[in-house]
């Protein structure tokens, strides 16, 4: 990237990164509790938008009037975007070398554990009453 003053806005934009990263997130959101509990979001979110990105055409505007036009391209492609990033949730999900998954020993994956543990808990104690 050029010498840029640290905080100043990039001279050109992507307009379909955006819509990826927003369809990402809403993907993720359907995955089941169980799954997200044991996955690390923000990996999981910049693998998948990666992934989808790389088959995705870029649509890069330098202007607020280039900015409008190749966001109404991106709209059309919303299609698109919704399979490259199923496909991308199903690739880094598969791959085992990927660090989407919590590392069994950080305080995150402890957390989590704990936390559906105590939940487990209270379902069991809920069944005997």
């Amino acid at each position: 990237m050029p010498n840029m003053p640290p905080n100043s806005i990039p001279l050109y934009r992507n307009a379909i990164e955006p819509l990826v990263v927003e369809e990402a997130r809403r993907q993720i959101r359907q995955l089941p509790p169980r799954l997200l509990m044991s996955l690390n979001p923000q990996q999981l979110i910049a693998q998948v938008v990666a992934y989808a990105l790389n088959r995705l055409p870029a649509l890069y505007a330098t202007s607020d009037r280039g900015w409008k036009f190749q966001q109404q391209q991106a709209e059309k492609l919303q299609p698109q975007i919704e399979k490259a990033v199923r496909q991308g949730l199903a690739a880094v999900q598969r791959d085992p070398l990927t660090p989407v998954w919590e590392s069994p020993d950080s305080e995150a994956a402890e957390a989590k554990k704990a936390q559906l543990d105590k939940r487990r808990r209270i379902a069991s104690y809920r069944r005997y009453q």
